[in-house]
């Protein structure tokens, strides 16, 4: 009797440690596994390094987990659409601006979510649009279009102010712009000097453009680093692009043109996504000082007045140069406009 008594025992006391390693394993497997919503999803065609350096300060300061999905912007938005069924992510940043955020809002992809710090914010400052009208989007940081220029071939003095100065014969062949028919970047550019001027007039300046470039390369920052390398003496790009560069020892320099596109750059709540509560908190972070600091320091113009630029712009000094965007004539003509480029330049 007393060898069953302890059998028993034995046998009760085996079973309970398997019972309690069994729910110590399946803890342990819930809070590592991001499927059950405690992880957020970012998706993002921003610099991988400054994305991985957000997604850690947020789960410095949250203790929640972010994993950070790198795509082109347009393979972003392929893969939105291809998951609309089963979201996968939770939020958008970045894309070079507003435009491919303002053509997913009829696209069923994103949804409506505005921080609290930007709620009284206007829809358009200074002619700058910070945020949708509807809410289906915020910005994040402000993105000048202009060009760069090598300081060792080029001195400010010379340096082209305005777009028209890019027709000057003295720059035929010294000149790169990113292909407007792969670019955001490059269309963005064809758009706004079309609104101000016409497309008959547009088509006819990006014409005599073209044939002066040395090289229509389809990335949006490749010019930029050409200009950094003297193979290119003027390039069109964002100002980070520039500053970027020069903060690492490059000779290069920005101008902001006399009236060009000011953007900004914007973050969005997905439809549908798995953890929307953690995207809204992941978006609220994106305007608060630990993350405009970090988009300074990766020579961003931070939206927060808070934070200080590192760059010689900020959103005061930028407001007399940003042009006015008709946001539905772009949505209307954008798909249009970069099918006709080669057939209109060529």
């Amino acid at each position: 009797m007393k060898r069953f008594t302890t059998l028993l025992f034995l046998f009760v006391l085996a079973f309970g440690m398997l019972v309690a390693c069994a729910e110590d394993t399946d803890g342990q497997a819930g809070s590592g596994d991001d499927s059950s919503g405690g992880a957020i999803t970012l998706y993002s065609p921003e610099t991988p390094d400054l994305t991985k350096e957000l997604a850690e300060k947020y789960e410095e300061l949250y203790g929640e987990k972010v994993n950070v999905h790198y795509a082109g912007t347009n393979v972003l938005v392929n893969q939105m659409m291809a998951e609309k069924e089963n979201p996968q992510a939770d939020v958008w940043y970045g894309g070079g601006g507003i435009l491919p955020f303002e053509s997913a809002v009829d696209r069923g992809i994103i949804t409506q979510y505005i921080p609290e710090s930007a709620k009284d914010w206007e829809v358009v400052e200074n002619g700058i649009k910070m945020k949708h009208e509807d809410g289906y989007y915020v910005g994040t940081e402000l993105f000048v279009l202009g060009f760069s220029y090598n300081t060792e071939l080029v001195s400010e003095e010379e340096a082209p102010k305005t777009w028209e100065d890019l027709l000057d014969p003295k720059w035929e062949g010294k000149i790169q712009f990113p292909n407007p028919a792969a670019s955001g970047t490059a269309t963005l550019m064809v758009l706004s000097y079309m609104m101000q001027h016409g497309e008959e007039e547009g088509w006819e300046y990006f014409k005599q453009l073209a044939s002066h470039a040395n090289s229509v390369p389809d990335s949006g920052s490749a010019p930029t680093k050409a200009v950094a390398m003297g193979e290119a003496h003027i390039a069109v790009g964002f100002d980070f692009m520039a500053y970027e560069l020069q903060a690492n020892g490059e000779t290069v320099d920005f101008i902001v043109p006399d009236k060009t596109p000011i953007l900004v750059n914007p973050a969005t709540l997905v439809e549908g996504g798995p953890n929307p509560e953690g995207g809204k908190k992941f978006m609220d972070f994106l305007l608060e000082e630990e993350a405009q600091q970090i988009l300074a320091d990766w020579y961003h113009i931070p939206i927060n007045p808070e934070v200080e630029s590192k760059t010689p712009l900020n959103v005061e000094n930028l407001k007399d140069n940003a042009v006015d965007l008709d946001i539905d004539w772009v949505n209307e003509n954008y798909d249009r406009i970069r099918n006709e480029w080669n057939s209109k330049t060529n």
